[in-house]
C-alpha cells in the first residue's frame, strides 16, 4: 500500500470509540452484556470469587449454601439498585468487601455455613445494588442482571467445588495465599479511589 492511501485508514484508527465505564457491551444482547460484564470487571470478579473460597475452605454445606444464596441475593439487590437513581462509589465499596473476603480466605477460620451464608447474602446484595443502580444511571436494559446472575452461580459452583474437592494440606494453604493476594489487590483499589481522579 502506498502511503497517500494509508491516510484515510490512518484517520480511521484515530477517530475514538466512545468509552462505557462499568458496565460491557458484547453486542449480543443485555443478557451476554451482563456475562462480560463479571468476566471483565475486577470489582465482582474478584469478591465473587473470593467468596467462593471462602464457601469452600468451610465445606460442602456451606459452598451449597453460598451458590444459592449469593446469586438470589445479587438478584435481589439488583432490582432494588434499578430503582436507585445514583450509584454510591463502587470501586470503594468492591475494594473493602474484597479485603474483607480476602482476609477470611487467609485466616482460614472454621466458620459455621450460616455465618458463610450471612455473608454471602450480604455481599449479594450490596453488590447486586451497585450492579442494578449502574445500570439504571446508564439507562440499559435490566435483562443484563439476568447474565450477572447466572455468571455468579456458575462462578461460585465452580470454586466451591475445586476448593471442596481439595485434599492435600498444600492445596489448602494455596487457597489461603490467593485468598491474602486478594486482599492485597483489594488494599491497592482502597489506595486508588483515595487517590482520586488527577
Amino acid at each position: 500500500m502506498k502511503w497517500p492511501a494509508a491516510v484515510p485508514a490512518l484517520a480511521l484508527l484515530a477517530v475514538p470509540a466512545p468509552a462505557r465505564a462499568h458496565l460491557v457491551t458484547t453486542g449480543l444482547g443485555p443478557v451476554y452484556d451482563g456475562v462480560g460484564h463479571v468476566l471483565v470487571s475486577p470489582d465482582d470478579l474478584m469478591p465473587v470469587l473470593a467468596m467462593a473460597l471462602l464457601a469452600g475452605l468451610n465445606g460442602a454445606t456451606a459452598g451449597r449454601r453460598a451458590l444459592f444464596l449469593l446469586p438470589f441475593a445479587w438478584a435481589i439487590g439488583g432490582v432494588a439498585g434499578l430503582g436507585a437513581p445514583v450509584p454510591p462509589a463502587s470501586g470503594s465499596v468492591a475494594a473493602v468487601s474484597l479485603i474483607v473476603l480476602g482476609l477470611l480466605v487467609a485466616a482460614d477460620r472454621r466458620l459455621s455455613s450460616t455465618v458463610v451464608a450471612a455473608v454471602a447474602v450480604l455481599l449479594g446484595a450490596l453488590h447486586g445494588w451497585l450492579n442494578g443502580a449502574a445500570i439504571a444511571v446508564a439507562g440499559r436494559d435490566g435483562l443484563g442482571l439476568v447474565g450477572i446472575v447466572a455468571t455468579v452461580f456458575v462462578l461460585v459452583a465452580l470454586g466451591a467445588a475445586l476448593v471442596v474437592s481439595l485434599r492435600a494440606a498444600w492445596a489448602r494453604i494455596a487457597v489461603r495465599a490467593a485468598g491474602s493476594w486478594m486482599a492485597a489487590v483489594g488494599l491497592l483499589m482502597v489506595g486508588w479511589a483515595l487517590r482520586g481522579p488527577r
